[in-house]
């Protein structure tokens, strides 16, 4: 029915159907570069682990740890959270010291698996708890651009209490907060079996692989010689945009034992040559482990030129 003004009233729906289109394909084309972003945050990262110097009264040593990573030329550390109000404010701390010397942060939560007794299950409480502490790390993210990324511990041990829906549930809640904040599990090498891949690999912006060569079982921290299959192993089961971050044993592991000086070396060039980026674990001391503290300020420094800079929370892609 034609109006007054000549206006026939009809709707050109090919003309709505295409602009909900275009908004769609621009939508999604967003969401996949700020995908990219998370990732490509993580990529060229080397740095250490925990293993934070403490003062008399508990709290960590930041000068102390902050000239360690200076000394070794990390540009990354990885921060250990028991979930503790007292580890949060020294954390809180730390990121404003890491902005300043331009080192990116990453947090990792320790699960249920190695804080509770062996048999005693996780109650939905607990889960509340790891909930509230993720999104104040993501909230702390928003407004710190070298704190970039948060990870679980040993998670394929814990798939029954966090299930792929709590992950992506989680991962949602924390984008909405800052779309850049990327989640990396930590994750081992047989536990990442394609059932898993196909579970939980859409939330992960990365995977935190700790090398103990466990293509040949039982594994060990003797033999370097398998880093770059299993690195390409991995990459055939997440795809090639999903960053893989080799964690080196630096500090012995509880059923392996510890790592040669010779073993860490091996390891990070080799994982240098075929990894995303190359953390320790643990955060060395030069005056505790002389020969393995050397070799990592060694090679990070020799890396160091390739350190990226961060970039602005304004800036946007």
């Amino acid at each position: 029915m034609e109006g007054h003004d000549g206006y026939d009233g009809r709707v050109n729906c090919s003309k709505i159907i295409g602009g909900l289109f275009v908004s769609c394909v621009i939508v999604l084309s967003g969401q996949k570069a700020i995908a990219a972003d998370r990732g490509e945050a993580l990529r060229g990262c080397f740095g250490t682990y925990g293993g934070a110097p403490q003062l008399a009264d508990g709290h960590v040593d930041q000068q102390k740890l902050m000239a360690e990573l200076l000394d070794i030329h990390a540009n990354t550390y990885h921060w250990l959270f028991r979930s503790k109000r007292v580890e949060f404010e020294d954390f809180e701390a730390f990121l404003l010291l890491a902005r300043e010397k331009n080192i990116k942060v990453w947090v990792t939560l320790v699960p249920p698996s190695e804080t509770l007794p062996k048999g005693t299950a996780p109650t939905e409480e607990m889960k509340k708890e790891y909930e509230h502490w993720v999104l104040q790390f993501a909230r702390l993210s928003a407004t710190q651009p070298n704190f970039v990324a948060w990870s679980i511990d040993d998670f394929p041990y814990n798939l029954k209490f966090w299930t792929a829906e709590d992950i992506a549930s989680l991962t949602e809640a924390t984008h909405r907060v800052n779309p850049r904040f990327a989640f990396v599990p930590c994750c081992y090498y047989r536990q990442m079996t394609p059932a898993f891949a196909k579970n939980y690999a859409a939330y992960c912006d990365g995977i935190l692989f700790p090398y103990r060569d466990d293509s040949v079982p039982p594994g060990d921290l003797q033999n370097a010689g398998h880093v770059k299959a299993e690195v390409k192993a991995l990459r055939r089961r997440f795809g090639k945009s999903v960053p893989i971050i080799l964690d080196v044993y630096a500090t012995a592991h509880s059923r392996l034992g510890a790592s040669t000086p010779a073993y860490v070396e091996q390891v990070m060039v080799q994982g240098k040559a075929v990894a995303d980026g190359v953390l320790i674990y643990c955060n060395q001391h030069q005056k505790d482990n002389p020969e393995k503290y050397a070799i990592i300020r060694r090679l990070f420094t020799e890396w160091s030129g390739h350190a990226q800079k961060l970039r602005s929370p304004k800036q946007s892609r």
